[in-house]
């Protein structure tokens, strides 16, 4: 029997930037946005407060763009503060490129397995499926899924008991799948 297993974000991620003010290394975010027009041009920005200090910095969304060229259903959740747009622009791999800055997800996602009725099988096949980009260790996510130790995974991986078409050493973004055999 095949399980779908999918990993959730529960709220937004961090933002590790250095804070000019405290040297902390992280910002969240709570989805308010700044626009500012200049006759034809507009600059829009993603307000992150630091964690340390409460310092505010600003993500570039776009500047200087031309508002002609600005979708007005983007200028209108922009305008209303829209905390889904700020969730898909930090998913946005050009936007963290663009500002120089990474996510850091710890302790802002969970898994749902669907229930614990595989723990008793001898093998289980198992498809993971992701809601966001969110990478993850893929030996967490079986952990944490089997209610086993991450070192227990380790030795099924190294022992053959895991078997993935992908490797499941590093970090995972996308969706994969495997199959354990206890």
């Amino acid at each position: 029997m095949l399980y779908n297993w999918t990993v959730l974000p529960t709220c937004l991620p961090l933002v590790r930037r250095r804070c000019h003010t405290c040297a902390s290394g992280r910002f969240r975010t709570g989805g308010k946005f700044r626009v500012n027009a200049h006759h034809k041009l507009i600059d829009a920005w993603l307000l992150v407060l630091c964690t340390g200090c409460g310092e505010t910095a600003k993500l570039t969304v776009f500047e200087r763009a031309r508002v002609r060229t600005v979708r007005p259903e983007l200028l209108d959740r922009l305008h209303h503060n829209d905390p889904g747009l700020a969730a898909e622009l930090l998913q946005d791999p050009v936007l963290l490129r663009r500002n120089r800055v990474s996510l850091d997800w710890d302790g802002a996602w969970r898994l749902d397995t669907g229930g614990s009725d595989h723990l008793d099988q001898d093998a289980i096949d198992v498809s993971v499926g992701f809601a966001a980009r969110i990478p993850v260790r893929p030996v967490r996510l079986i952990a944490e899924g089997c209610g086993l130790a991450r070192a227990e995974v380790e030795r099924l991986l190294s022992g053959g008991k895991v078997v993935s078409g992908v490797r499941l050493s590093g970090k995972l973004s996308g969706d994969f799948a495997f199959t354990l055999k206890y």
